[in-house]
């Protein structure tokens, strides 16, 4: 004869066997990833921006040299005195000398 028994149920846990579609610690992971590549995005990028103005400010510096070296060149090509300048020009910059003219040279200082 065989008896009958009762037995109870097992009860299975579907949040074990379910696989969850939304994993908090993974999100905050990556929120926390962003956040570190952001700041550090961020630092390098105002380090770039001074370093740019930097740069600016001294092409800034050498534009206004050649401004004023460039009015000065156009006040003396508006001048009626060019031969004078060109005469400047070729004895103190180019090293020219007049036909009679002796120049001396310290050589000791090389």
């Amino acid at each position: 004869m065989l008896k009958k028994t009762k037995e109870k149920p097992v009860k299975v846990n579907n949040s074990n066997t379910k696989k969850r579609l939304f994993n908090w610690g993974l999100v905050k992971i990556t929120a926390t990833a962003m956040i570190i590549v952001c700041t550090v995005l961020l630092i390098t990028t105002e380090q770039d921006c001074k370093q740019k103005e930097r740069e600016l400010t001294k092409i800034q510096l050498k534009i206004d040299e050649f401004n004023i070296k460039n009015e000065d060149l156009k006040r003396t090509l508006d001048s009626d005195d060019l031969s004078a300048y060109m005469e400047k020009i070729a004895l103190e910059e180019r090293g020219y000398a007049y036909p009679d003219e002796r120049r001396f040279y310290d050589t000791s200082r090389d």
